[in-house]
């Protein structure tokens, strides 16, 4: 029978032995510092638990009828630029001013090849009312189930969304990933950033 002490050492040989996997190295700028980037291969399957969907991942595929009653289905968006951006609540402070500059911007990132689609957990009554009060040129999808959220990695808070933008290629790929909104700042820096995809 080995003694305590020897036990001891032994346990401690034991953990010494195992070593912690190498880092992984930071992912390369991609022009944006709020942007997230990640290789498309290997990426985790649509339904990540531990995080955001990366770019350089197919888009999960997602037909939602928005606030107006347009069914969007992102496969009749391919060929232009879709500007995914989740928000927490219609009528705060910060969601009103996000969406009042994706307004302002609205034009220009028409012109630059982009469809904007704002996404909350709010109803279509909520989002009929909000678009109607700040004349939102854009569609709104309601995401009551969080479905669109969990498909791409976004999370949820009391029943609220976070804050996160996803820039769609043209071949249904994630192009930018947008974690830190700045929402005063955040159409421009997309515009920015359309200019490059």
């Amino acid at each position: 029978m080995m003694r305590a002490p020897h036990l001891l050492l032994f346990c401690c040989l034991l953990l010494g032995c195992k070593q912690d996997p190498p880092p992984v190295p930071a992912p390369a700028s991609t022009g944006a510092d709020t942007s997230t980037a990640a290789p498309g291969a290997g990426a985790p399957s649509v339904d990540r638990p531990r995080g955001l969907l990366a770019v350089g991942t197919r888009a999960p595929e997602f037909s939602v009828r928005a606030h107006n009653g347009q069914e969007v289905a992102l496969r009749d968006l391919r060929g232009q630029l879709v500007v995914l951006y989740f928000y927490p609540k219609d009528g705060t402070p910060g969601c009103t001013v996000e969406a009042q500059e994706f307004t302002r911007a609205h034009a220009d990132l028409k012109a630059a090849g982009a469809v904007v689609l704002g996404v909350s957990s709010d109803d279509s009554e909520s989002h009929v009312e909000f678009a109607r009060e700040h004349g939102l040129p854009f569609l709104l999808l309601p995401d009551e189930e969080h479905a669109l959220a969990r498909a791409f990695g976004v999370k949820t808070t009391f029943g609220m969304t976070q804050r996160v933008t996803f820039i769609i290629d043209r071949e249904g790929v994630v192009a930018r990933v947008y974690e830190d909104v700045t929402p005063k700042k955040h159409a421009q820096q997309i515009l920015a950033d359309l200019a490059h995809l």
